[in-house]
């Protein structure tokens, strides 16, 4: 019986490298990933502006902590309509999936937020194009992809009533 489980996990170990590969992701495979899909890259180990599809990115890595960002600036903050900013709100639990709509430093920025061992190069790939995707759409569909999770028929914002409920 322990053969066959040992067997077991042999052929399952073999069968999925990506898996395994993608939870050894480091600032040297993050880089080389970077150069690959990107306009140009700047800065150093651990921190770098990128131009994608002629949009400025930064990625901001910390190994020790194992953490990671993909951030775009969207817009300063002066220029965002209320209606703006709870519509981003809302695409964050509908249509952002995996990146977020975020303050900081009076910007508007889209973020995606991740361990950084656990990244396959997939997983970074797809990280990049949602960022985009979403600061791109930003004041028409705030999307990161095709793919949206339904929302109720009404766009009308929380009610004064209703807020006294949460």
């Amino acid at each position: 019986m322990c053969n066959r489980i040992f067997l077991s996990l042999c052929v399952l170990y073999t069968l999925s490298p990506p898996v395994i590969q993608g939870q050894r992701m480091d600032n040297t495979r993050l880089y080389q990933i970077l150069q690959s899909v990107s306009d140009s890259v700047e800065g150093s180990t651990g921190m770098w502006q990128l131009k994608y599809n002629d949009r400025i990115m930064l990625v901001i890595t910390d190994e020790s902590h194992d953490r990671m960002r993909i951030i775009s600036p969207v817009e300063v903050m002066d220029e965002v309509t209320l209606s703006q900013m709870e519509e981003a709100m809302i695409a964050n639990f509908h249509s952002s999936l995996d990146v977020r709509y975020a303050i900081s430093d009076e910007i508007l920025w889209t973020a995606f937020i991740h361990p950084l061992k656990a990244l396959s190069e997939s997983q970074v790939r797809d990280a990049l194009l949602q960022v985009y995707r979403a600061a791109e759409t930003f004041g028409s569909t705030y999307s990161s992809s095709e793919l949206v999770f339904p929302r109720t028929k009404s766009k009308k914002g929380v009610g004064a009533d209703e807020k006294k409920k949460m």
